[in-house]
């Protein structure tokens, strides 16, 4: 079977849906190595995080080879794409982000598409009226038109079921995973040197992921001035707007500067060995499409707190503590009842480190085929 990709996400974009894609295409050669898998993307970039590409001869790239699509690169992959899979004998094609191109009614090509969330429906005040108006159209186009949708978690399909009316028999759920090196366990020696770099405390409550409203920092902000323990913050996460506004508020809280230690430059090795010296990872957004770091802190083993129901539930477990993002002193209580009660957390460490393993590679690349295979 010739399967086709969206691989524009895989090459140009290093975080999210870029590491969506490269992951599912790497577990696919992995696990399910017998198909032939053709990429299209509208130009190539040096990724590193692609050379595994190199050591597979049933995968094919494909860039745009008219004149016409080569100056129009956004348009060949949005709308005369098709053309290209049809020259190809491409029998499925799979759009990783959101998206599928325009698609006639006579060729026998399936599709299926990969929708992340729809964030943008739930807060549009964080998007651009124009963004907006380009994210709903894609989306619209590619829940109506795809043979198959995948949602990534039990909350974006209800919310794909509710905005756009689709049939839930038509969506599958397929998780994601986290990053490989978030399951190794790093020795003392590497986490003691990831300590100095970045002169970590002794003792810290990490929280990751971008500083924007939706992710819920304030909420940490306000919890310190009911918590018993006064324990640093470590956020890892791009600044944005939303950064001055935090440090208004902490101001006016009259929080120490030093409680909150923001953390720059820090790469995808070594993230890891920072979630394995933290006390309690706390994330308390107020919705995600279905929230990777809690995967992370799952796989490195620290108790973890967070929101309760939406996707929440799902990525984080059983045994996680859950709270409610809009009150500070249910976020104080949570951390606190941790940090005191070391049995506690040791059983949340082993009952999370368990629950996490329904999102191994094997099992969800197994899943994905189950889709493939409908079609």
């Amino acid at each position: 079977m010739k399967i086709g990709f969206d691989a524009k996400r895989a090459y140009q974009n290093y975080t999210g849906l870029g590491n969506y894609s490269r992951d599912l295409l790497k577990n696919l050669l992995e696990y399910n190595p017998n198909h032939q898998y053709l990429l299209y993307t509208p130009r190539i970039t040096q990724n590193p995080s692609l050379k595994f590409l190199q050591n597979h001869s049933n995968v094919e790239l494909i860039t745009p080879q008219t004149q016409l699509d080569k100056t129009f690169k956004g348009l060949w992959r949005s709308v005369n794409l098709e053309k290209t899979l049809v020259k190809d004998g491409v029998d499925i094609f799979h759009g990783l982000s959101n998206e599928i191109p325009r698609r006639g009614n006579d060729n026998k090509i399936k599709y299926v598409v990969t929708i992340h969330d729809l964030i943008f429906k739930r807060y549009p005040r964080n998007y651009k009226a124009i963004d907006r108006r380009i994210y709903n159209t894609k989306f619209k186009y590619a829940c109506k038109n795809a043979d198959r949708i995948i949602a990534i978690s039990e909350q974006t399909k209800k919310d794909i079921v509710s905005f756009y009316e689709v049939d839930p028999d038509k969506i599958d759920i397929v998780y994601q995973t986290c990053h490989q090196n978030f399951k190794k366990e790093y020795s003392e020696e590497v986490k003691k040197h990831i300590k100095s770099r970045f002169e970590l405390p002794e003792k810290f409550i990490l929280n990751v992921g971008t500083i924007e409203t939706r992710k819920n920092l304030f909420g940490i902000l306000q919890a310190t001035q009911h918590m018993k323990n006064d324990l640093p913050i470590v956020v890892v996460g791009r600044k944005t707007k939303y950064y001055n506004f935090l440090k208004v508020q902490m101001q006016k809280l009259k929080i120490d500067p030093e409680r909150f230690i923001f953390l720059k430059n820090v790469s995808i090795e070594e993230l890891p060995a920072i979630y394995q010296l933290a006390s309690v990872f706390v994330y308390p957004s107020f919705f995600e499409g279905f929230g990777i770091p809690l995967i992370e802190a799952l796989h490195s083993k620290v108790p973890t707190v967070t929101t309760k129901g939406y996707c929440f539930e799902e990525a984080a477990g059983p045994d996680s503590k859950y709270i409610d993002p809009n009150d500070p002193e249910d976020i104080a209580q949570a951390i606190d009842q941790i940090l005191e009660n070391e049995e506690m957390a040791n059983l949340m460490r082993s009952k999370g480190k368990d629950y996490v393993k329904k999102f191994e590679p094997e099992i969800l690349t197994q899943q994905l085929v189950d889709v493939y295979n409908k079609l």
